[in-house]
């Protein structure tokens, strides 16, 4: 410890102005220089965690869904993106991202155009996936591993009827410019019940499977 002139304790590392007072500038001037180096602190453990995020392009991006009978039966069709985005970490690797689907477009296309309303109607009903109520679904990524080049493991929360399970796991591939996730979830998790075995018993070749499969073709913005 230092004593001024004016009998005042200094601590180490304060000095004094001409007219023997603390010179509080100094003060300033460590805090600011504290200040830039926990914000380069910051950005810099941001920029270690995400290297790029990808703005999903919702018209050009596309998801086929496929549900199937016990018998060789089988629909096909199509939803559309609301929103998404992925983020890569510096190596390029996926590590997170959320994807938007619009439950209102449901859409069927394998039975002839002039009887799909009807069934699209069924599968936005109540009996399926209540549109209505229930208008959107979503896919959380949480985290993924190398599989190989190009090809990631990754988990994600799926969401439908504002119901959440713990992760499904499927295949990240990036091939020609593009992604592509595909996965397959248990509809009967999510009180999708018609013609369910899960719920139902005695339903013979009128059971439904309760797997649906989901293939995506995922574009990013450049």
């Amino acid at each position: 410890m230092i004593i001024n002139r004016k009998n005042r304790p200094c601590q180490y590392g304060q000095t004094l102005d001409s007219n023997g007072n603390y010179d509080r500038s100094h003060s300033r001037d460590s805090l600011r220089f504290k200040s830039k180096i926990l914000t380069f602190v910051a950005i810099l453990i941001c920029s270690i965690g995400v290297g790029q995020k990808l703005n999903l392009d919702t018209s050009s991006s596309k998801l086929k869904w496929t549900g199937k009978e016990i018998t060789t039966k089988e629909h096909y069709g199509s939803l559309d993106f609301k929103s998404g985005f992925l983020n890569l970490d510096n190596k390029g690797v996926p590590i997170s991202g959320m994807f938007v689907v619009d439950m209102t477009t449901l859409k069927n296309e394998d039975v002839p155009e002039a009887y799909r309303g009807r069934l699209e109607g069924h599968l936005k009903s109540d009996d399926f996936f209540s549109t209505d109520k229930f208008p959107e679904a979503t896919l959380e990524l949480t985290n993924s591993s190398s599989v190989n080049e190009n090809e990631y493991k990754a988990e994600a929360l799926l969401t439908i009827k504002g119901i959440t399970h713990p992760p499904v796991t499927f295949n990240l591939i990036y091939i020609d410019n593009q992604w592509k996730a595909n996965l397959i979830f248990d509809r009967s998790k999510y009180d999708v019940r018609f013609r369910s075995g899960t719920f139902f018993e005695n339903l013979g070749d009128k059971l439904i499977l309760d797997d649906i499969i989901i293939e995506t073709d995922l574009i990013f913005n450049q």
